[in-house]
């Protein structure tokens, strides 16, 4: 007993040693990819997640790049969170995370105890270096990526030092015999090791050490790799505690995903580690370190072959475990997302288009019917809470003191923001006749123009601005026909044909369609970003458009 205490105490540091620089590797390894890839990281989800297979293969290859399946699943439930990617094809994404992860073991197998640490590692570790003291920006993150593809040699070195003075300390042979019970077990123990870890990548790190210096054999690394490989569930169980509707659900896809794919490969396990063994003979590679790595490969390939043809009605069973809750609006306002400013203020602007999308439904009818219905009524009163809750959302968005695109979008959305406040507050207010066959002209064609933009926000589809110029050239001509129709009424009613009041009437009728027209054209060129300038458009026609305040001031 003393024995193995003073073995253990005089191994300890070297295993110690290993992981903590294995993870410190992985950490700077990710960090620096991530850092490196800028925005593109984000850009590459969006863009290339159409499908269910598409999202597969763009999971798959992120993670094996960044070699963090944590950064790609965080994306992916900010991209979900946003309304920027489809729940679907983020369970797509997750898939090929999962598949992409065991990219690690192919690392350790292949190169990880075949290469001399001192000719390749410490030239990484030291050029890394290099062009982190002496680069900036992209590159200088590339080199604290280098740095760390290192460190993870050095801490594979580390672990074969520690794991030859274990192998004939441990004992696994109560595990041996291959039985329900001890396959459970081994099981057990593997998902205890990601946990402790908090890094599955460096669990099967561990098990791949230990079977590469024989201190367990093929059979009891497999269990292990299962048990590693479900083990990253508990991170998601976590995760989706308390978090929002959009993490929950793909917490859960990942944690069923895993789930199955560990269940078939427990049951199977025989069958696949033979097929393992057979297919690395076939290919020159007996190493058993090797097997290990195919085996945690196919395993996970499997189950992404049973889930990919699903992906839309597993969604759909998710949604109806987890549906909706709170206020449709502001769905996409998720405080998880301020820490990535980009995709928090695309997050408000899915908000606000869903704002405008209701503000212009009430407003179409206004145009057309000239009363506002009690649930037109209720309908703006949630635009407007939802309107405030995003103004905070947008307040609370991290600003770097930098004005780059992050900047320029948030500043469009306020501006968007604004101007969708004063569609609702005219909207809201109760007197909107529609006075004069030139005003139910205007506004019936006005109507038509909030239809094509409804339409574009809903669908997110077609030429967006060639709709903005239309809205800015109708927008215009109202205020024209409003022009000459002031000139109109107030002649005629200095001839007497018309009584003051019916003339206050007909003007403020045709002044209200004209800010509707106004801000509408406004808040899809602010919402959508289009390059279609302010000045392309003479706006000093809509000065007598705005309300004027109790105080005479504009509001």
């Amino acid at each position: 007993m003393t024995e193995a205490i003073a073995t253990f105490l005089a191994i300890a540091p070297f295993l110690l040693g290993g992981v903590g620089l294995f993870l410190s590797g992985m950490l700077l390894m990710s960090d620096g990819l991530k850092a490196a890839a800028g925005g593109r990281l984000q850009w590459i989800l969006e863009r290339s997640t159409h499908t269910p297979l598409t999202a597969f293969l763009t999971g798959m290859a992120l993670t094996a790049l960044v070699q963090s399946s944590s950064a790609t699943t965080i994306s992916t439930i900010g991209f979900v969170s946003a309304g920027l990617l489809s729940f679907p094809s983020a369970i797509g994404v997750i898939i090929g995370a999962n598949v992409g992860t065991t990219s690690t073991g192919w690392i350790v197998a292949l190169l990880g105890f075949k290469l001399n640490v001192g000719a390749i590692a410490l030239p990484f570790i030291g050029v890394g270096a290099l062009m982190r003291l002496l680069s900036h920006g992209a590159r200088a993150s590339l080199g604290m990526a280098l740095v760390g593809f290192g460190l993870i040699f050095i801490g594979i070195d580390f672990l074969q030092e520690g794991m030859g003075g274990l192998a004939q300390s441990i004992d696994l042979s109560p595990f041996s015999q291959p039985t329900l019970v001890n396959h459970l077990w081994l099981v057990l123990i593997g998902a205890v090791m990601t946990v402790l870890l908090q890094s599955s990548s460096a669990a099967v790190a561990l098990t791949l050490t230990a079977l590469n210096s024989g201190a367990i054999g093929l059979e009891q690394s497999a269990y292990l790799v299962i048990g590693q490989n479900l083990g990253t569930t508990v991170k998601a169980i976590l995760a989706a505690a308390g978090a929002s509707i959009p993490a929950q659900r793909t917490a859960v896809a990942h944690i069923v995903f895993n789930g199955a794919a560990g269940l078939v490969a427990f049951v199977a396990a025989p069958y696949l580690l033979a097929l393992a063994v057979g297919w690395s003979s076939a290919l020159g590679e007996d190493d058993p370190s090797v097997v290990l790595a195919l085996f945690h490969t196919v395993f996970n390939l499997i189950g992404a072959a049973l889930f990919l043809p699903f992906t839309a009605p597993f969604a759909r069973l998710i949604e109806r475990l987890i549906p909706d809750r709170g206020p449709v609006l502001t769905r996409y306002l998720d405080n998880s997302l301020l820490q990535v400013p980009n995709v928090a203020v695309e997050a408000a602007a899915r908000a606000l288009g869903e704002i405008t999308i209701v503000t212009l439904q009430e407003a179409t009818s206004l145009l057309r019917n000239g009363v506002l219905s009690r649930t037109g009524e209720e309908h703006l009163r949630a635009a407007q809470n939802a309107m405030d809750e995003t103004s905070r959302f947008l307040g609370k968005i991290q600003f770097n003191g930098q004005r780059d695109e992050v900047f320029a979008r948030r500043l469009a959305l306020l501006h968007a923001g604004d101007h969708i406040d004063r569609l609702i507050e005219a909207c809201q207010e109760s007197r909107t006749p529609i006075v004069g066959d030139d005003v139910h002209t205007a506004a019936h064609q006005l109507a038509n123009d909030l239809d094509a933009a409804i339409d574009w926000l809903q669908a997110r589809e077609g030429d967006a601005d060639e709709l903005i110029r239309q809205l800015a050239h109708a927008s215009a001509a109202q205020a024209e026909t409003r022009r000459h129709q002031r000139e109109q009424v107030l002649e005629a009613t200095a001839a007497g044909h018309l009584r003051p009041d019916q003339a206050q009437h007909r003007l403020e009728s045709m002044r209200w369609v004209d800010r509707i027209g106004y801000h509408t054209w406004r808040t899809l060129h602010h919402l959508v970003g289009s390059p279609l300038l302010t000045s392309t458009l003479d706006t000093a026609v809509y000065e007598e458009a705005e309300p004027v305040g109790a105080d005479g001031g504009k509001r």
